[in-house]
Protein backbone atom coordinates (compact mmCIF):
# COMPACT_ATOMS: atom_id res chain seq x y z
CA UNK A 1 0.00 0.00 0.00
CA UNK A 2 1.39 3.73 -0.96
CA UNK A 3 2.23 5.37 1.89
CA UNK A 4 2.37 2.29 4.33
CA UNK A 5 6.12 2.35 5.51
CA UNK A 6 5.83 6.57 5.87
CA UNK A 7 3.01 5.77 8.19
CA UNK A 8 4.46 2.91 10.34
CA UNK A 9 7.72 4.62 10.39
CA UNK A 10 5.92 7.86 11.12
CA UNK A 11 4.36 6.20 14.10
CA UNK A 12 7.40 4.19 15.75
CA UNK A 13 8.64 7.64 16.76
CA UNK A 14 7.70 10.15 18.80
CA UNK A 15 6.61 13.84 17.72
CA UNK A 16 8.27 15.18 20.78
CA UNK A 17 11.61 13.80 19.42
CA UNK A 18 11.77 15.75 15.91
CA UNK A 19 13.19 19.03 15.81
CA UNK A 20 11.26 21.74 13.66
CA UNK A 21 12.31 20.60 10.05
CA UNK A 22 11.90 17.09 10.48
CA UNK A 23 8.11 17.82 12.21
CA UNK A 24 7.34 20.00 8.97
CA UNK A 25 8.95 17.10 6.50
CA UNK A 26 6.60 14.39 8.81
CA UNK A 27 3.35 16.50 8.18
CA UNK A 28 4.23 16.89 4.40
CA UNK A 29 5.29 13.12 4.14
CA UNK A 30 1.82 12.14 5.85
CA UNK A 31 -0.38 14.38 4.21
CA UNK A 32 1.18 13.02 0.33
CA UNK A 33 0.82 9.82 1.42
CA UNK A 34 -2.16 10.05 2.14
CA UNK A 35 -3.18 12.03 -1.09
CA UNK A 36 -1.19 8.64 -2.84
CA UNK A 37 -3.60 6.12 -0.64
CA UNK A 38 -6.82 8.16 -1.81
CA UNK A 39 -5.91 7.68 -5.19
CA UNK A 40 -5.77 3.86 -4.88
CA UNK A 41 -9.16 4.27 -3.06
CA UNK A 42 -10.60 5.72 -6.25
CA UNK A 43 -9.38 2.77 -8.20
CA UNK A 44 -11.38 0.55 -5.52
CA UNK A 45 -14.33 2.59 -6.37
CA UNK A 46 -14.42 2.96 -9.87
CA UNK A 47 -14.04 -0.59 -10.52
CA UNK A 48 -16.71 -1.35 -7.97
CA UNK A 49 -18.86 1.02 -9.98
CA UNK A 50 -18.24 -0.66 -13.31
CA UNK A 51 -18.85 -3.85 -11.17
CA UNK A 52 -22.57 -2.34 -9.77
CA UNK A 53 -21.41 -3.72 -6.74
CA UNK A 54 -24.15 -1.76 -4.95
CA UNK A 55 -26.61 -3.66 -6.77
CA UNK A 56 -25.52 -6.91 -4.46
CA UNK A 57 -25.67 -4.46 -1.39
CA UNK A 58 -29.45 -3.75 -2.14
CA UNK A 59 -28.41 0.09 -2.61
CA UNK A 60 -29.72 2.21 -5.30
CA UNK A 61 -26.21 3.48 -6.40
CA UNK A 62 -22.68 3.07 -5.99
CA UNK A 63 -22.86 6.74 -4.05
CA UNK A 64 -25.60 5.91 -1.61
CA UNK A 65 -23.37 2.22 -1.29
CA UNK A 66 -20.41 4.29 -0.64
CA UNK A 67 -21.69 6.34 1.82
CA UNK A 68 -22.89 3.66 3.77
CA UNK A 69 -19.64 2.16 3.83
CA UNK A 70 -17.44 4.69 4.10
CA UNK A 71 -20.07 6.53 7.11
CA UNK A 72 -19.64 10.09 5.18
CA UNK A 73 -22.03 12.36 3.61
CA UNK A 74 -24.39 12.21 0.34
CA UNK A 75 -21.72 15.00 -1.29
CA UNK A 76 -18.62 13.81 -0.56
CA UNK A 77 -19.31 9.90 -1.91
CA UNK A 78 -21.01 11.98 -5.05
CA UNK A 79 -17.60 13.51 -5.42
CA UNK A 80 -15.50 10.63 -4.81
CA UNK A 81 -17.51 8.58 -7.41
CA UNK A 82 -17.68 11.43 -10.31
CA UNK A 83 -13.84 11.84 -9.83
CA UNK A 84 -13.02 7.93 -9.67
CA UNK A 85 -14.68 7.87 -12.92
CA UNK A 86 -12.94 10.69 -14.22
CA UNK A 87 -8.86 9.96 -13.56
CA UNK A 88 -9.62 6.07 -13.90
CA UNK A 89 -8.51 4.54 -17.42
CA UNK A 90 -11.96 3.35 -18.93
CA UNK A 91 -12.26 -0.67 -19.64
CA UNK A 92 -9.98 -1.52 -22.25
CA UNK A 93 -11.56 -1.36 -25.86
CA UNK A 94 -10.09 -4.00 -28.26
CA UNK A 95 -7.56 -2.26 -30.59
CA UNK A 96 -7.04 0.78 -27.81
CA UNK A 97 -5.31 1.19 -24.79
CA UNK A 98 -7.38 2.24 -21.25
CA UNK A 99 -7.06 5.88 -20.54
CA UNK A 100 -8.59 8.23 -18.10
CA UNK A 101 -10.83 11.11 -19.18
CA UNK A 102 -8.42 13.39 -16.70
CA UNK A 103 -4.97 11.89 -17.55
CA UNK A 104 -2.96 15.01 -15.99
CA UNK A 105 -5.09 15.13 -12.77
CA UNK A 106 -4.51 11.37 -12.50
CA UNK A 107 -0.88 11.61 -12.71
CA UNK A 108 -0.90 14.47 -10.10
CA UNK A 109 -3.33 12.68 -7.57
CA UNK A 110 -0.72 9.55 -7.92
CA UNK A 111 2.01 11.82 -7.07
CA UNK A 112 0.46 12.72 -3.82
CA UNK A 113 0.79 16.29 -4.53
CA UNK A 114 -2.67 17.50 -4.95
CA UNK A 115 -6.54 16.12 -3.24
CA UNK A 116 -9.31 15.07 -4.06
CA UNK A 117 -10.97 18.95 -3.72
CA UNK A 118 -8.36 19.90 -5.94
CA UNK A 119 -9.55 17.00 -8.53
CA UNK A 120 -13.38 17.84 -8.29
CA UNK A 121 -12.35 21.45 -9.22
CA UNK A 122 -10.84 20.46 -11.88
CA UNK A 123 -13.59 17.90 -13.47
CA UNK A 124 -16.30 20.55 -12.91
CA UNK A 125 -14.71 22.96 -15.05
CA UNK A 126 -14.01 20.40 -17.58
CA UNK A 127 -17.40 19.83 -18.07
CA UNK A 128 -18.85 23.31 -17.75
CA UNK A 129 -16.80 23.98 -20.42
CA UNK A 130 -18.72 24.97 -23.71
CA UNK A 131 -18.82 23.04 -26.60
CA UNK A 132 -16.77 25.53 -29.21
CA UNK A 133 -13.74 25.10 -26.51
CA UNK A 134 -14.16 21.54 -25.88
CA UNK A 135 -11.21 21.02 -28.22
CA UNK A 136 -9.06 22.52 -25.30
CA UNK A 137 -9.93 19.72 -22.83
CA UNK A 138 -6.16 18.61 -22.74
CA UNK A 139 -4.71 22.11 -22.23
CA UNK A 140 -7.30 23.28 -19.77
CA UNK A 141 -6.79 20.24 -17.58
CA UNK A 142 -3.23 20.46 -17.84
CA UNK A 143 -3.09 23.92 -16.65
CA UNK A 144 -5.41 23.24 -13.20
CA UNK A 145 -3.18 20.21 -12.86
CA UNK A 146 -0.25 22.21 -13.12
CA UNK A 147 -1.43 24.34 -10.56
CA UNK A 148 -2.72 21.98 -7.92
CA UNK A 149 0.66 21.61 -6.93
CA UNK A 150 1.25 24.74 -5.50
CA UNK A 151 -2.64 25.84 -4.87
CA UNK A 152 -4.68 25.60 -2.26
CA UNK A 153 -8.29 24.64 -3.17
CA UNK A 154 -10.05 28.05 -3.14
CA UNK A 155 -7.17 29.36 -5.45
CA UNK A 156 -7.35 26.78 -7.84
CA UNK A 157 -11.78 27.26 -7.99
CA UNK A 158 -10.59 31.33 -8.80
CA UNK A 159 -8.53 30.17 -11.79
CA UNK A 160 -11.01 27.56 -12.91
CA UNK A 161 -13.63 30.72 -12.89
CA UNK A 162 -11.60 32.74 -15.16
CA UNK A 163 -10.67 30.22 -16.82
CA UNK A 164 -14.65 29.88 -17.97
CA UNK A 165 -14.97 33.65 -17.96
CA UNK A 166 -12.26 33.65 -20.57
CA UNK A 167 -13.61 30.26 -23.04
CA UNK A 168 -17.62 31.05 -22.23
CA UNK A 169 -18.27 34.31 -21.73
CA UNK A 170 -21.58 34.10 -23.07
CA UNK A 171 -22.24 31.29 -20.58
CA UNK A 172 -20.56 33.53 -18.01
CA UNK A 173 -23.00 36.58 -18.64
CA UNK A 174 -25.90 33.88 -18.49
CA UNK A 175 -25.00 32.56 -15.21
CA UNK A 176 -24.70 36.62 -13.83
CA UNK A 177 -28.05 37.13 -15.20
CA UNK A 178 -29.27 33.74 -13.55
CA UNK A 179 -27.35 34.54 -10.56
CA UNK A 180 -29.24 38.16 -10.32
CA UNK A 181 -32.90 36.90 -10.82
CA UNK A 182 -32.27 34.56 -7.83
CA UNK A 183 -31.46 37.29 -5.34
CA UNK A 184 -33.44 37.33 -2.04
CA UNK A 185 -33.33 38.43 0.92
CA UNK A 186 -35.50 37.62 4.25
CA UNK A 187 -35.71 38.69 7.56
CA UNK A 188 -37.83 37.80 10.37
CA UNK A 189 -37.94 38.26 14.52
CA UNK A 190 -36.97 35.00 16.42
CA UNK A 191 -39.18 33.51 18.81
CA UNK A 192 -36.03 35.20 21.39
CA UNK A 193 -36.27 38.59 19.77
CA UNK A 194 -33.23 39.28 17.60
CA UNK A 195 -33.49 39.80 14.26
CA UNK A 196 -32.95 36.35 11.94
CA UNK A 197 -31.51 37.65 8.21
CA UNK A 198 -30.96 35.14 5.51
CA UNK A 199 -29.56 36.49 1.93
CA UNK A 200 -28.51 35.36 -1.24
CA UNK A 201 -27.02 38.41 -3.37
CA UNK A 202 -25.78 38.87 -6.67
CA UNK A 203 -21.72 38.67 -7.05
CA UNK A 204 -22.13 42.77 -7.84
CA UNK A 205 -24.20 43.19 -4.91
CA UNK A 206 -22.19 41.00 -2.65
CA UNK A 207 -19.05 42.49 -3.50
CA UNK A 208 -20.50 46.01 -2.87
CA UNK A 209 -21.47 44.38 0.62
CA UNK A 210 -18.07 42.76 1.54
CA UNK A 211 -16.45 46.12 0.70
CA UNK A 212 -18.76 48.22 3.27
CA UNK A 213 -18.69 45.86 5.80
CA UNK A 214 -15.22 44.39 6.11
CA UNK A 215 -13.98 47.52 7.78
CA UNK A 216 -16.58 48.59 9.85
CA UNK A 217 -15.92 44.87 11.06
CA UNK A 218 -12.10 45.01 11.37
CA UNK A 219 -11.06 43.70 14.86
CA UNK A 220 -9.98 46.48 16.89
CA UNK A 221 -6.66 46.90 18.16
CA UNK A 222 -5.17 45.62 21.28
CA UNK A 223 -6.00 47.38 24.54
CA UNK A 224 -3.11 46.78 27.66
CA UNK A 225 -2.06 43.45 25.68
CA UNK A 226 -5.48 42.37 25.24
CA UNK A 227 -6.83 41.50 22.05
CA UNK A 228 -10.25 41.84 20.80
CA UNK A 229 -12.48 39.19 22.25
CA UNK A 230 -15.06 39.45 20.05
CA UNK A 231 -15.68 36.10 17.73
CA UNK A 232 -15.72 37.01 13.44
CA UNK A 233 -20.01 36.46 13.88
CA UNK A 234 -20.07 39.47 16.78
CA UNK A 235 -17.45 42.13 14.55
CA UNK A 236 -19.72 41.11 11.17
CA UNK A 237 -22.91 42.17 13.69
CA UNK A 238 -21.06 44.81 15.03
CA UNK A 239 -19.99 46.06 11.38
CA UNK A 240 -23.46 45.70 10.19
CA UNK A 241 -24.79 47.53 13.09
CA UNK A 242 -22.68 50.26 11.55
CA UNK A 243 -23.19 50.21 8.50
CA UNK A 244 -26.51 50.65 9.42
CA UNK A 245 -26.24 53.95 11.54
CA UNK A 246 -24.00 55.36 8.74
CA UNK A 247 -26.79 54.79 6.02
CA UNK A 248 -29.59 56.09 8.60
CA UNK A 249 -27.74 58.91 9.19
CA UNK A 250 -27.84 59.73 5.22
CA UNK A 251 -29.70 62.37 3.61
CA UNK A 252 -29.77 60.64 0.59
CA UNK A 253 -32.35 57.65 1.87
CA UNK A 254 -36.57 58.67 0.67
CA UNK A 255 -38.49 59.98 3.71
CA UNK A 256 -41.90 58.74 4.98
CA UNK A 257 -44.18 61.35 5.84
CA UNK A 258 -41.14 63.90 5.60
CA UNK A 259 -39.19 62.07 7.67
CA UNK A 260 -36.02 60.50 7.23
CA UNK A 261 -35.92 56.81 8.77
CA UNK A 262 -35.40 56.21 11.56
CA UNK A 263 -34.93 54.40 14.73
CA UNK A 264 -38.09 55.38 17.04
CA UNK A 265 -38.54 53.96 20.82
CA UNK A 266 -41.61 55.20 22.92
CA UNK A 267 -41.47 54.76 26.82
CA UNK A 268 -42.90 56.34 29.63
CA UNK A 269 -41.05 59.57 31.11
CA UNK A 270 -41.25 59.07 34.64
CA UNK A 271 -39.89 55.37 33.45
CA UNK A 272 -37.19 56.54 31.80
CA UNK A 273 -35.66 58.72 34.86
CA UNK A 274 -35.78 55.99 36.74
CA UNK A 275 -33.00 53.36 36.38
CA UNK A 276 -33.69 50.52 38.12
CA UNK A 277 -37.01 50.48 36.71
CA UNK A 278 -38.69 47.19 35.62
CA UNK A 279 -40.83 48.76 32.67
CA UNK A 280 -39.43 48.98 29.20
CA UNK A 281 -39.57 50.95 26.13
CA UNK A 282 -41.11 49.82 22.66
CA UNK A 283 -39.04 49.53 19.40
CA UNK A 284 -42.05 51.09 16.92
CA UNK A 285 -40.43 49.38 13.98
CA UNK A 286 -40.79 45.68 15.75
CA UNK A 287 -42.98 46.58 18.67
CA UNK A 288 -40.64 44.40 20.51
CA UNK A 289 -40.00 46.20 24.52
CA UNK A 290 -36.32 47.40 24.90
CA UNK A 291 -35.23 48.02 28.88
CA UNK A 292 -34.51 51.22 29.82
CA UNK A 293 -31.42 51.06 30.99
CA UNK A 294 -30.74 50.69 26.83
CA UNK A 295 -33.20 53.81 26.30
CA UNK A 296 -30.89 55.39 28.23
CA UNK A 297 -27.57 54.91 26.54
CA UNK A 298 -29.56 55.85 22.92
CA UNK A 299 -31.66 59.01 24.77
CA UNK A 300 -27.77 60.33 24.93
CA UNK A 301 -27.73 61.26 21.40
CA UNK A 302 -31.11 61.48 19.66
CA UNK A 303 -34.24 63.69 18.82
CA UNK A 304 -37.08 63.40 21.46
CA UNK A 305 -40.69 64.03 20.95
CA UNK A 306 -42.41 64.99 24.13
CA UNK A 307 -46.12 63.80 23.81
CA UNK A 308 -48.99 63.77 26.46
CA UNK A 309 -51.05 60.46 26.38
CA UNK A 310 -54.34 59.44 27.20
CA UNK A 311 -55.54 56.30 29.24
CA UNK A 312 -56.27 54.77 25.98
CA UNK A 313 -52.69 55.89 25.33
CA UNK A 314 -53.84 57.98 22.31
CA UNK A 315 -52.01 61.06 21.90
CA UNK A 316 -53.43 64.18 23.77
CA UNK A 317 -50.80 66.72 23.07
CA UNK A 318 -47.27 66.98 21.30
CA UNK A 319 -44.46 69.42 21.87
CA UNK A 320 -41.55 70.11 19.60
CA UNK A 321 -38.99 68.09 18.73
CA UNK A 322 -35.70 68.72 20.54
CA UNK A 323 -32.28 67.49 19.57
CA UNK A 324 -30.74 66.03 22.49
CA UNK A 325 -27.11 67.17 21.40
CA UNK A 326 -27.40 69.90 19.12
CA UNK A 327 -25.35 70.50 16.19
CA UNK A 328 -22.97 73.20 17.26
CA UNK A 329 -22.55 71.17 20.08
CA UNK A 330 -21.64 67.74 18.24
CA UNK A 331 -19.09 70.10 16.10
CA UNK A 332 -17.34 70.99 18.96
CA UNK A 333 -17.39 67.57 20.29
CA UNK A 334 -15.73 66.62 17.21
CA UNK A 335 -12.95 68.91 16.85
CA UNK A 336 -12.29 67.81 20.74
CA UNK A 337 -12.57 63.88 20.83
CA UNK A 338 -12.86 63.35 16.88
CA UNK A 339 -15.30 60.20 16.43
CA UNK A 340 -14.41 58.77 20.18
CA UNK A 341 -12.70 59.85 22.90
CA UNK A 342 -12.07 55.94 24.76
CA UNK A 343 -8.55 55.60 25.59
CA UNK A 344 -7.12 53.91 22.68
CA UNK A 345 -10.23 53.75 20.21
CA UNK A 346 -9.06 53.30 16.83
CA UNK A 347 -12.32 53.13 15.07
CA UNK A 348 -12.57 54.49 11.91
CA UNK A 349 -14.92 57.35 11.05
CA UNK A 350 -18.56 55.94 11.19
CA UNK A 351 -21.57 57.51 13.14
CA UNK A 352 -20.04 59.19 16.65
CA UNK A 353 -22.55 58.96 19.41
CA UNK A 354 -22.51 62.28 22.23
CA UNK A 355 -22.58 60.65 25.26
CA UNK A 356 -23.97 62.74 28.25
CA UNK A 357 -21.54 62.18 31.19
CA UNK A 358 -24.58 63.33 33.79
CA UNK A 359 -27.22 62.25 31.51
CA UNK A 360 -29.78 65.23 30.78
CA UNK A 361 -32.87 62.80 31.86
CA UNK A 362 -30.77 63.52 35.23
CA UNK A 363 -30.63 67.13 34.85
CA UNK A 364 -27.12 67.08 33.09
CA UNK A 365 -26.56 70.61 30.91
CA UNK A 366 -26.17 69.90 27.27
CA UNK A 367 -23.15 71.68 27.25
CA UNK A 368 -19.13 70.41 25.84
CA UNK A 369 -18.37 69.67 29.77
CA UNK A 370 -20.62 67.10 30.30
CA UNK A 371 -20.64 65.92 26.59
CA UNK A 372 -17.99 63.22 24.91
CA UNK A 373 -18.12 61.95 21.51
CA UNK A 374 -17.44 58.11 21.72
CA UNK A 375 -17.95 55.66 18.60
CA UNK A 376 -20.98 53.05 19.06
CA UNK A 377 -19.50 49.77 20.75
CA UNK A 378 -17.79 52.67 23.41
CA UNK A 379 -20.73 54.22 24.07
CA UNK A 380 -22.45 50.83 24.98
CA UNK A 381 -19.58 49.73 27.08
CA UNK A 382 -19.56 53.20 28.91
CA UNK A 383 -23.27 52.33 29.58
CA UNK A 384 -23.11 48.60 30.45
CA UNK A 385 -20.18 48.63 32.66
CA UNK A 386 -20.69 51.93 34.20
CA UNK A 387 -17.31 53.75 33.66
CA UNK A 388 -17.12 56.88 34.78
CA UNK A 389 -16.23 60.26 33.02
CA UNK A 390 -14.73 63.18 34.47
CA UNK A 391 -13.40 66.53 32.90
CA UNK A 392 -10.23 67.59 34.16
CA UNK A 393 -8.26 70.91 32.32
CA UNK A 394 -11.06 70.56 29.05
CA UNK A 395 -10.66 67.18 28.76
CA UNK A 396 -12.30 63.59 29.62
CA UNK A 397 -10.38 61.05 31.97
CA UNK A 398 -12.07 57.83 31.69
CA UNK A 399 -12.06 55.44 35.36
CA UNK A 400 -13.08 51.83 35.12
CA UNK A 401 -15.10 50.05 36.91
CA UNK A 402 -13.89 47.51 39.61
CA UNK A 403 -14.53 44.80 37.10
CA UNK A 404 -12.13 45.71 34.42
CA UNK A 405 -9.12 47.57 36.79
CA UNK A 406 -9.59 46.68 40.44
CA UNK A 407 -7.09 49.49 41.24
CA UNK A 408 -9.75 51.79 39.16
CA UNK A 409 -6.79 54.08 37.58
CA UNK A 410 -8.15 56.76 35.89
CA UNK A 411 -7.28 57.07 31.73
CA UNK A 412 -7.04 60.13 29.97
CA UNK A 413 -9.60 60.66 26.57
CA UNK A 414 -8.81 61.57 23.80
CA UNK A 415 -8.95 61.68 19.58
CA UNK A 416 -9.72 58.37 18.04
CA UNK A 417 -5.79 57.48 16.77
CA UNK A 418 -6.80 58.13 13.07
CA UNK A 419 -7.34 62.00 14.35
CA UNK A 420 -4.64 61.56 16.33
CA UNK A 421 -2.12 60.94 14.26
CA UNK A 422 -3.30 63.52 11.96
CA UNK A 423 -3.13 66.12 14.34
CA UNK A 424 0.97 64.72 14.82
CA UNK A 425 1.81 65.08 11.87
CA UNK A 426 0.68 68.15 11.10
CA UNK A 427 3.86 69.18 12.96
CA UNK A 428 6.16 67.71 10.45
CA UNK A 429 4.58 69.34 7.94
CA UNK A 430 6.87 72.85 7.29
CA UNK A 431 5.03 75.58 7.53
CA UNK A 432 4.53 77.75 3.84
CA UNK A 433 6.88 80.57 3.78
CA UNK A 434 5.49 83.74 3.14
CA UNK A 435 6.98 85.80 0.28
CA UNK A 436 9.28 87.93 1.10
CA UNK A 437 7.05 91.29 0.20
CA UNK A 438 3.67 89.94 1.00
CA UNK A 439 1.81 91.84 3.35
Amino acid sequence: MPGAAVVSSWAESSPASYTDAELASRIAEIERAIRQARMEQLKLIAEADRRRVFAAQSARSTQAWLQSLLRIDSREAKARVQVATDVTPAPEEQGESPSAALPAAAQTLSEGTMGIEHATIIARCIRNLPEPSRHRVSEVEALLAENARRMCPRDLAKLAERIKYALDREGALREEHVQHEARELHYATARDGMLVIKARLDRETGAKFVEALRPLAAPRPETDGEKDSRTVGQRNADGFAAMVDLVLDSDQMPRTGGQRPHLTVTIDFDDLKQRLTNTPGTLTATEQSITAENVRRIACDCEVLPMVLGGDSLPLDVGTTQRTAPTHIRAALLQRDGVCAFPGCDRPPGTPQAHHIKHWIDGGPTEINNMVMLCPHHHRRIHDQHWSITMQRGRPMFTPPSSVDTSRKPKPGGKALPAAYQDTLRGLIPTPRTPEGTP
